[in-house]
């Protein structure tokens, strides 16, 4: 509909999105704690559960 002549508006100029900051020591050593507990119960917990079912299975064939 209208043209506008060369002074029309311009996009403002391309910009990076701001970066996000980088965790602290203590964030670091919080998260490595988690994944290894994590790990630690991954390792434990099959077989606590084999355990207990062992031990529900004892009970009800012997009750």
């Amino acid at each position: 509909m209208f043209v506008e002549g060369g002074g029309g508006w311009k996009p403002p100029p391309w910009q990076p999105p701001p970066r996000k900051p980088k965790m602290t020591r203590k964030q670091e050593r919080i998260i490595l704690w988690l994944v290894g507990v994590n790990v630690l119960f991954l390792l434990i917990a099959p077989i606590g559960g084999v355990t207990i079912v062992q031990t529900l299975v004892s009970l009800l064939a012997h009750g």
